[in-house]
C-alpha cells in the first residue's frame, strides 16, 4: 500500500514523499527511521482498495506458509523465505510488517490483527486459538479448506449466472439493432406503399421509426442503464445485500436462506474445531451474515450465554433446518458440536450444488426461448404486411 507523507526534516523543511508500507504504523515507523518528523500521513487514493483485491491473496499466503512450516522451518524462517520470493511490493510490505512485529516479541495473532484490511477477524481468531495449542499448521489447514469450499460454492453460483447474462446481453443487442436499424427501413418502405397494415405491425413500425430517429439518444440511454446496473451490482456485492434480496424472490428465497445457513455452519464449525468457545465464535461470525440473520444470531448468542443449548437457541430463532437441528443435538450429546456443524454445512453444500445445476438446466432454455420469441415476434410483425400483399396478389 502506498502512503503520501508530509514530514519535517532536521532543518525544519517541509518534505512530501510517497512510501510503500503495509499499514499506517509501518509507514510512520519507516518515515521516522529516516529521521523525519511526520506532519500528515494518508493512504493514496485508489491504492488501498486495489492492493487488497489484486496484490495480496490470503489463501495463497496461508498455503505457502503451511508448506514451509510442514517442511520444518520456524515461523520467522518461513516468513523470511516468503519475503525473498515475493515480487509484489504490497505483499512484501505486509510480510515485512509481520516479521518485524514478531521479532519485537509480538505473537502472530497480534501481528495479523494490526492489519485488518488484509487479515479478517476469522483468520485472526483461528491463529489466536492455534497459539494456545501450538498447532499453527492445523489452523492454517482448516482456514484453507474453509476458504476453498466457500470459493467453490461462490464459483458455482457465478458460473450459473454467466451464460444467462450472456444470453440476455446478446438478445438485448439483437433486439436493439432490429428496432433502431431494421424496423425504421421497413417503416419507410411501407409508408411509401400506401397500403393498410395490421395494427400490431403499425405499432411496431411507429416505435421503430421513433427509435430510428433518436438512435444516439437510445444508445446513450442504453449505456446509462448498463452503467446503473453495473453500479447496483457492485454496490450490493460490496455491502453484502445479495442474501437479503435473494430471500425475497419467490422460489429462490428458501434456497438463499439455506446457502447462508450453510456458510454460517461452515464458519462456526471451523472456529469450534479450532478451539474457540461457542459464544466468541458466534460473535466473530456476525460480520459474515446478512443484517436480519445477524440480529437473530445476536439473540441466540445472548440465550447461549445464559446457558441455553445451541440447538434450542438456533431452533427458536430460525437459524436451523430439520437436518441441522438433529445434527446439532447429536453434537451436543457427543461433545463434537464443531464436527456436526461442519457436516451440516457439507450436506447442504452438496444439496445446493445439485439445486443450482438443476436450476441452470431449466432456466437457460427458458430464457433462450423467451428471447427467441421476442425476436421472432418482431420479425413476424415486420413481414405481416408482405404476407397480406402476397395474399391479395394471389
Amino acid at each position: 500500500m502506498q502512503f503520501e507523507v508530509r514530514a519535517l526534516t532536521v532543518e525544519n523543511r517541509l518534505q512530501t514523499l510517497v512510501i510503500e508500507a503495509a499499514d499506517v504504523p509501518a509507514a510512520r515507523k519507516s518515515v521516522e527511521a529516516k529521521h523525519l518528523k511526520v506532519v500528515s500521513l494518508k493512504a493514496r487514493a485508489g491504492m488501498r482498495r486495489h492492493s487488497r483485491r489484486g496484490s495480496f491473496s490470503l489463501v495463497m499466503f496461508s498455503q505457502e506458509l503451511l508448506s514451509l512450516l510442514e517442511a520444518g522451518l520456524s515461523l520467522v524462517e518461513a516468513l523470511e523465505g516468503l519475503i525473498e520470493k515475493e515480487s509484489s511490493p504490497v505483499s512484501r510490505a505486509i510480510m515485512e510488517a509481520l516479521i518485524g512485529r514478531i521479532r519485537e516479541g509480538s505473537r502472530l495473532s497480534d501481528s495479523v490483527a494490526m492489519q485488518p484490511e488484509y487479515f479478517p477477524p476469522l483468520f485472526v481468531g483461528i491463529v489466536r486459538a492455534a497459539e494456545r495449542t501450538s498447532d499453527l499448521p492445523q489452523a492454517l489447514r482448516r482456514y484453507i479448506d474453509y476458504q476453498t469450499r466457500l470459493d467453490m460454492v461462490r464459483g458455482k453460483i457465478i458460473s450459473a449466472t454467466i451464460y444467462p447474462a450472456v444470453l440476455f446481453t446478446v438478445g438485448g443487442l439483437v433486439g436493439l439493432f432490429l428496432m433502431t436499424y431494421v424496423v425504421p427501413r421497413f417503416a419507410a418502405v411501407y409508408k411509401d406503399s400506401g397500403r393498410d397494415m395490421p395494427w400490431m405491425s403499425r405499432l411496431l413500425l411507429s416505435w421503430g421509426d421513433l427509435l430510428g430517429q433518436h438512435t444516439v439518444l437510445v444508445g446513450l440511454v442504453s449505456l446509462s442503464l448498463v452503467a446503473v446496473i453495473v453500479w447496483y451490482v457492485r454496490r450490493n456485492s460490496r455491502l453484502g445485500r445479495w442474501a437479503v434480496l435473494a430471500k425475497r424472490i419467490p422460489g429462490i428465497g428458501e434456497r438463499a436462506r439455506i446457502l447462508e445457513l450453510s456458510r454460517l455452519y461452515m464458519t462456526l464449525g471451523m472456529l469450534l474445531e479450532g478451539g474457540i468457545p461457542i459464544v466468541m465464535a458466534l460473535e466473530m461470525v456476525e460480520t459474515s451474515v446478512s443484517a436480519d440473520t445477524r440480529l437473530k444470531l445476536a439473540r441466540a448468542r445472548a440465550e447461549i450465554s445464559n446457558g441455553e443449548p445451541v440447538s434450542h437457541a438456533f431452533e427458536i430463532h430460525a437459524l436451523s433446518t430439520p437436518i441441522a437441528l438433529r445434527m446439532l443435538r447429536v453434537g451436543e450429546r457427543s461433545g463434537q458440536l464443531g464436527t456436526m456443524l461442519t457436516k451440516s454445512a457439507q450436506f447442504y453444500e452438496g444439496e445446493s450444488a445439485r439445486w443450482i445445476e438443476r436450476f441452470s438446466k431449466v432456466f437457460e432454455p427458458v430464457l433462450m426461448a423467451l428471447i427467441g420469441i421476442v425476436i421472432g415476434v418482431i420479425i413476424v410483425l415486420l413481414y405481416m404486411p408482405i404476407f397480406d400483399l402476397a395474399g391479395s396478389l394471389q
